[in-house]
């Protein structure tokens, strides 16, 4: 892995907006591709001159749009049963297809929406999107919602965290490491806006009922 940390480092030294797209294209598939290693060190190369921040943020969420929707549309047309069945050889198990799929059944359309900013189901969200036909329209502007914050949150790291500890650059894994405990309270943030927005969801559905009642 760390051999490979290393590599995508340099496709994205080297490639550019391009190589930026094309990873997070991946990232947003069933690709176990960290999105961590893609737009920081991106963005920080981008504070070096190499490329702007506002295009590194662009190339990520067109990016992260088509990977998702790639597994929206394969999804879509294979349905669950053979999802679960091929799931398993590209590391998508029966519980982590289920955790998302709980997550769209519970907030609807803002369930896509929070998934692009979680780990995990981020990149697996389109599966369950796909299998219930989501319609694409509302789909398409949730996930390129979600996807340009969560580009925009990894690209101001790659400017504050790693603009300040540049030697970060030499070890990917020390990345990965560093974003993640540093990531903690924005996740947080944002699993406690997701509850809200349920609870606005719940209490929204009972009034309904108590009208129909």
């Amino acid at each position: 892995m760390h051999h490979l940390f290393v590599t995508i480092l340099e496709w994205v030294r080297d490639g550019g907006y391009l190589a930026v797209a094309l990873l997070m294209a991946m990232e947003s598939s069933i690709l176990p591709l960290p999105s961590e290693i893609v737009i920081p060190p991106a963005a920080y190369w981008a504070s070096q001159g190499r490329m702007s921040l506002a295009g590194v943020v662009l190339a990520g969420t067109i990016g992260s749009y088509v990977g998702a929707m790639a597994m929206y549309a394969v999804s879509r047309w294979l349905g669950r049963p053979l999802v679960l069945r091929w799931g398993k050889y590209v590391r998508i198990t029966p519980e982590k297809l289920e955790r998302s799929e709980r997550l769209l059944e519970r907030y609807e359309l803002g369930g896509v929406f929070f998934a692009r900013l979680l780990p995990v189901v981020r990149h697996l969200i389109g599966i369950p999107a796909g299998v219930v036909r989501v319609r694409i329209i509302p789909y398409s502007i949730a996930t390129i919602a979600g996807s340009a914050i969560w580009c925009a949150v990894l690209a101001w790291f790659g400017q504050h965290v790693l603009g300040s500890e540049p030697h970060l650059m030499d070890d990917p894994d020390a990345i990965v490491r560093v974003l993640h405990e540093k990531s903690s309270s924005i996740i947080t943030g944002v699993l406690v806006l997701a509850g809200l927005y349920g609870l606005m969801l719940w209490m929204t559905g009972r009034r309904r009922r108590a009208k129909s009642g």
